[in-house]
């Protein structure tokens, strides 16, 4: 386990791309957090866990095939869990999920939900961790970046539409991908588990936030900036 002042090293599982490059990016303005893997889905999460040994791991507790459920208890197994390496922050749509409960149950240090803002996420991997942010840490969180920075996946898409982005959450970040690839409410609805209702009023916030006039082109900006957000 990392200590004080080290690098805290973390694993990414989640099967949306935006979700997980967005995560990458936030955590990319931390000094003392590093991302050294992604996976799409539970299987993979676990082969990088076994092979890189992550101080930490963000694992979506829905994913298609091997959940992060069916990652959890492997590496709860194999003795991982119980001896902190990695420490598991699961990552949830809402509050009160049914796993969550199994998942504590196998040894997560806790959950994180999709629509914590940059701070919380932040602040729960240290928490996790049991690590102080060090001195040069951006106070509160940092958004991530609005350009190519170092370290980060290389961007192609216009620095204006990324920079519409820099507000949204990461749920809300999902939505957009979803949008792009012309879900419907209903169809978003089954997707994340909310009501119609719920989603409708996630898609009118992140119209607010990234300035679109319509579920169209906030499509549009979806499909604009597809590269490492999707």
């Amino acid at each position: 386990m990392a200590d004080e002042w080290s690098r805290v090293t973390i694993v990414i599982a989640d099967d949306e791309r935006v979700v997980r490059d967005g995560m990458r990016l936030i955590l990319t303005t931390q000094p003392d957090l590093e991302v050294i893997g992604t996976a799409e889905d539970g299987e993979r999460a676990l082969s990088l866990c076994l092979a890189l040994r992550p101080d930490l791991l963000l694992l979506d507790v829905r994913m298609p095939g091997r959940d992060g459920l069916w990652t959890l208890d492997q590496l709860a197994a194999r003795g991982r869990v119980a001896a902190g390496a990695p420490r598991v922050l699961m990552l949830t749509t809402f509050d009160i999920d049914e796993y969550i409960e199994q998942a504590l149950g196998l040894g997560a240090s806790g959950f994180l939900l999709k629509s914590a803002s940059y701070e919380q996420l932040v602040g729960a991997i240290r928490e996790a961790c049991g690590v102080a942010p060090p001195p040069d840490a951006p106070p509160g969180g940092s958004r991530p970046p609005e350009g190519p920075t170092a370290g980060a996946p290389t961007i192609t898409a216009d620095p204006a539409d990324l920079a519409r982005l820099s507000s949204l959450t990461l749920q809300e970040r999902e939505i957009l991908t979803l949008l792009g690839r012309g879900l419907s409410d209903a169809m978003l609805a089954e997707r994340l588990l909310l009501s119609e209702q719920a989603v409708g009023a996630q898609v009118r916030r992140l119209l607010v936030k990234t300035g679109c006039r319509d579920r169209e082109q906030a499509a549009d900006l979806a499909r604009r900036v597809r590269g490492p957000w999707r």
